[in-house]
């Protein structure tokens, strides 16, 4: 199965952005989380880095978030 984003987001890992978009998110004191963070607040639904498909426990709400590999940090929850 071809993935019409694949060449995008190798891109944005290449370039290193999320790690610039992680350090948007602090500054503007936007909430981040760990893995057992998310765990907590989240369900997985897929990964596709540098994003991962989350269900969030609270509301059901569905949406993205972007995440760097290391350090782990998931942030910018945008739901659908």
């Amino acid at each position: 199965m071809l993935d019409p984003t694949e060449d995008a987001r190798r891109a944005m890992l290449a370039s290193g952005q999320p790690l610039d978009d992680l350090a948007q998110e602090i500054i503007q004191d936007k909430p981040t989380w760990t893995t057992e963070e998310l765990s907590r607040d989240f369900v997985v639904l897929g990964f596709l880095a540098p994003f991962v498909h989350v269900k969030r426990k609270s509301d059901g709400a569905e949406g993205s978030m972007e995440f760097t590999h290391s350090p782990r940090v998931y942030f910018g929850f945008q739901p659908k």
